[in-house]
């Protein structure tokens, strides 16, 4: 089954663009807030999903706070309306800037990655006069099995304090007096369609705070950051990932200290499926050995197949006749440029409607200029 779009409206605009069902969107924040709430969890939205400002918005308004991983995207929660004590800012690169800004406004956490990053904050926060929250970010050293390119939580990734590097942070951290400890940030990969990585996160997460105990050291928070997955190849089947699941296993296999609050930065979960992008076809060519559809949309629009060879669902809006096998590509002059081969679609012609689906994450926000392309527009199926 097609989604449901309205494409005689769709008829009337310029393609390419992207198209956000926002009902869609509404039911996810609820079932996100609703699940989490069962068990007192704490959920920041992952900016770098989408940072489109309506999409903030309508996130911000959920009650939800914001995860950054630069100060555009701290620049961005606020205008949004998301309060400054529920941002955190994490990345692995924050420039002076981007830590002055998160000082400036007072932000709840950053979530430091090594020494010499605790070290600015710390000199920073001192120039202001001010003490600096701050998590650290353990690498858990856990094969989450995703895709080379969006895994992060082992030993060889750039990200996070491995943990035979734990020890000599902490002692660090006690000659830094602007920086205040008060949390661990976790995150070991994106796209996590399976449990049993979440549950070595929270054994893992149990055996180091035995190992802070014995230092005396309690902290406050516990972040096991994002990467629950959707479902690319079902998108109207499983609109709303398995929240109550995945909440469920963390409740289960972690269980928090007396006081201690945990916290969540889903992104790709709360967005992925509430976003398409909706392309024409410009051309059918027919090769020697197969068939094209052309679209007017390309990587510059949605460059995840390019970079991740990821899969999104292909539907012809415009046609019911048989289906036919194409490869799918785009307009940019590069080879990468294609969004799917040999898929089986409707007949197609010049002018059909194309909905490339699951889009609503790293898309519209990883679109390019590249070829002097204008980047897309975006419409909200409550707004169309």
């Amino acid at each position: 089954m097609k989604g449901n779009f309205p494409i005689q409206k769709f008829n009337n605009l310029q393609t390419p663009f992207y198209f956000y069902d926002t009902e869609l969107l509404r039911e996810t924040l609820q079932t996100v807030v609703a699940e989490a709430t069962k068990y007192d969890y704490h959920i920041h939205y992952a900016v770098k999903a989408n940072a489109n400002s309506r999409i903030l918005s309508i996130i911000r308004e959920n009650g939800l706070g914001a995860d950054c991983v630069s100060g555009g995207e701290i620049q961005a929660a606020l205008n949004a309306g998301f309060p400054a004590g529920k941002i955190v800012f994490a990345g692995v690169g924050k420039a002076d800037w981007e830590i002055n800004l998160g000082l400036d406004n007072d932000i709840f956490c950053f979530n430091a990655e090594s020494i010499p990053e605790l070290e600015v904050i710390n000199e920073l926060a001192g120039l202001k006069g001010k003490t600096a929250r701050v998590a650290l970010r353990i690498n858990p050293e856990i094969n989450a099995h995703t895709h080379h390119h969006i895994t992060t939580g082992m030993k060889e990734n750039k990200f996070g304090i491995n943990l035979d590097q734990l020890d000599k942070v902490l002692d660090t951290l006690e000659t830094l007096p602007f920086v205040k400890l008060i949390g661990l940030h976790f995150h070991i990969g994106s796209q996590l369609t399976e449990m049993e990585p979440f549950q070595a996160l929270c054994n893992r997460v149990n055996e180091l705070q035995q190992r802070l105990a014995k230092r005396k050291i309690t902290v406050e928070h516990i972040n096991f950051g994002g990467g629950l997955g959707i479902d690319y190849e079902h998108p109207n089947r499983h609109s709303l990932p398995d929240f109550k699941e995945y909440f469920q296993l963390f409740h289960k296999h972690f269980p928090a200290y007396p006081n201690q609050k945990v916290h969540f930065e889903p992104g790709r979960s709360i967005v992925g499926q509430c976003g398409s992008l909706i392309s024409k076809v410009l051309y059918v060519k027919e090769g020697s050995v197969k068939k094209f559809i052309i679209l007017d949309a390309g990587f510059t629009e949605l460059i995840r197949p390019a970079l991740y060879e990821a899969y999104h669902k292909i539907e012809n809006l415009s046609s019911e006749e048989p289906e036919e096998m194409y490869d799918v590509v785009g307009p940019i002059c590069e080879s990468s440029d294609c969004f799917g081969k040999q898929l089986d679609l409707n007949k197609a012609h010049r002018g059909d409607i194309i909905a490339i689906r699951s889009a609503g994450a790293y898309g519209e926000i990883m679109a390019s200029q590249y070829n002097c392309r204008q980047l897309p527009k975006a419409y909200f199926s409550d707004l169309i």
